[in-house]
């Protein structure tokens, strides 16, 4: 019968019906993205509404019908605070006469589709339609697989499989965009009018600012991807970040390549924070770079455990004990014991700031609180020698023997960093300290690392930084069910300055060197769970 009914609708694309409810979920394999979501549409009373993951955000569209003159977007999520956890909050933004306000649909306008022939979808006969769309150097083929079911007056009902948009740019000799909506539980019975009352007399919808045209990624995020889409907001937000961070491109290519990397990134940041995980993200300086660029920022090497490193000289019992009698927050940065967030740019040194880190906290504990500011680029340059590369990456114990030989000058003697690999100087210049030597603090113990803090200044620490999750951190205490914390699987090195509590969860306060820019000023509270991202697998802490 479903084959039959398919065969019949080739002649005409199909018409949903004004009123329908479905569960579904969207795709976005260049985002690493799949998000659930649950929508609710009634176009004869002008009402639509879109759960994202569970229920966790709601979206209502509410045309100038329901919400005089030109209709609202509402959005209900959970808000955190320092003095609330996850408090259901609603936001509102009016349309103005310029945008009008529509019902979202979660199915395409399928006006413009063409029959192009059957084909077995998610183990259904389905009818599939095609529309393809050129837009400048842009091809653009959105599909839709249609299954057909028997209404009681025997009419063929369309019912939602699939929707794929596949985007090809000339330009760039590629495909820029890819996405799918997969369909389930489609039904167009009447939707129940308590469905879209988002207001029970207790909750107070408050303005956000600015138009809404610029909120639509987060109070409309279908809009985007149904068509007819909206990609104003895309281009909008491109133009803020070229304006924030000053990005200028050699090429048109160069443009189109970058504002597609953007959009992807863009998406995969709005989405997670839907998913109200324990941290937010948000656009920074990164967010038109590659996989592979970001991947350049982590440059940590590992090549086997050091044994030139002291054991730690604190038994478990000992830090058992003592571990009783620490402060429950502690920071580092308080006691003026950390020099400012630097930039390592494009040059995969991370390994010299933990090290130097480390240094300059020990100095800083040796000299009755004088802090110096230490020379990144004299271990880029110099410690070769010791099995480092440079920009290409390298380790902490490594770059500690260097000192240990050498010494280590400031940066005001030896000279800026630079980003990039430089010639060695380091026999012009004055070393003003040195190091007897480095502790490895007990591996995979919370309790020894904090002491190990408290006791003795900023720890160098690696992790896996490794998930886009932490290329747009802002806020929050980060915590990555992807995260790996084994030693051979650790490819950033930063520098633990305290720890803390933030609504109940522990964190490690990491300072890291993608610039203020990125996270919370260029920090990032990195969570205590489970040894998260491997906070505790390689920490190490110098003796002046």
């Amino acid at each position: 019968m479903l084959t039959s009914f398919t065969m019949m609708q080739k002649d005409s694309p199909p018409e949903w019906s004004p009123v329908y409810t479905v569960k579904g979920s969207l795709t976005i394999p260049y985002a690493e993205l799949m998000e659930p979501f649950y929508a609710w549409y009634d176009k004869n009373h002008g009402k639509s509404r879109i759960d994202y993951y569970g229920g966790m955000v709601k979206t209502y569209q509410l045309t100038g019908a329901v919400y005089p003159p030109y209709g609202t977007s509402i959005k209900i999520a959970p808000i955190t605070t320092e003095k609330v956890l996850n408090k259901e909050t609603c936001l509102q933004v009016n349309s103005t006469q310029e945008q009008g306000q529509e019902v979202q649909s979660v199915l395409p306008d399928m006006t413009d589709f063409k029959y192009i022939g059957s084909e077995t979808m998610q183990g259904s006969d389905t009818s599939k339609w095609q529309m393809v769309q050129t837009i400048g150097d842009k091809v653009n083929k959105y599909t839709m697989w249609v299954k057909y079911k028997k209404s009681l007056r025997g009419d063929p009902v369309p019912i939602p499989v699939r929707y794929e948009m596949k985007g090809f740019n000339s330009l760039l000799g590629s495909h820029y965009d890819h996405y799918y909506l997969d369909y389930e539980s489609f039904d167009v019975d009447e939707i129940d009018p308590s469905v879209f009352n988002f207001d029970d007399g207790t909750m107070k919808c408050t303005s956000f600012p600015g138009p809404g045209v610029n909120h639509l990624a987060t109070f409309n995020p279908m809009k985007e991807f149904v068509h007819p889409v909206y990609l104003g907001h895309v281009h909008h937000e491109f133009g803020r970040f070229k304006t924030k961070h000053n990005k200028h491109y050699a090429s048109d290519v160069e443009h189109e390549k970058r504002l597609n990397i953007f959009r992807q990134n863009l998406r995969f940041i709005h989405s997670n924070n839907r998913a109200r995980r324990s941290f937010t993200m948000s656009v920074n300086h990164l967010s038109d770079r590659t996989d592979d660029e970001l991947s350049a920022l982590r440059g940590r090497r590992y090549s086997g455990p050091s044994p030139l490193g002291l054991p730690f000289p604190y038994s478990e019992r000992v830090v058992e004990e003592l571990s009783v009698k620490l402060p429950p927050e502690f920071d580092w940065r308080l006691f003026g014991a950390v020099t400012p967030v630097k930039d390592q740019s494009v040059c995969g040194s991370c390994w010299s700031f933990g090290t130097v880190g480390a240094v300059e906290g020990a100095l800083f504990l040796h000299n009755g609180g004088h802090l110096v500011r230490l020379s990144q680029q004299a271990l880029v340059d110099c410690s070769w020698g010791f099995g480092n590369n440079g920009c290409d990456g390298g380790e902490d114990f490594r770059a500690y023997q260097w000192i240990m030989r050498h010494g280590l000058p400031t940066e005001e003697d030896y000279g800026g960093y630079l980003g990039q690999d430089g010639y060695c100087h380091i026999d012009n210049v004055t070393a003003v300290t040195s190091m007897s030597g480095w502790v490895n603090v007990t591996t995979n113990d919370e309790n020894a690392l904090k002491l190990a803090i408290f006791k003795h200044g900023p720890i160098s620490v690696a992790i896996d930084a490794s998930h886009k999750s932490f290329s747009f951190y802002s806020n929050g205490v980060y915590y990555e069910e992807k995260c790996k914390n084994k030693i051979y699987e650790l490819d950033h090195a930063v520098l633990a300055v305290g720890y803390g509590i933030l609504n109940g969860q522990k964190y490690w306060l990491i300072k890291n060197s993608w610039s203020n820019l990125w996270g919370n000023d260029g920090y990032v509270l990195m969570s205590m769970k489970n040894n998260n991202c491997g906070v505790e697998t390689a920490p190490t802490y110098v003796l002046i």
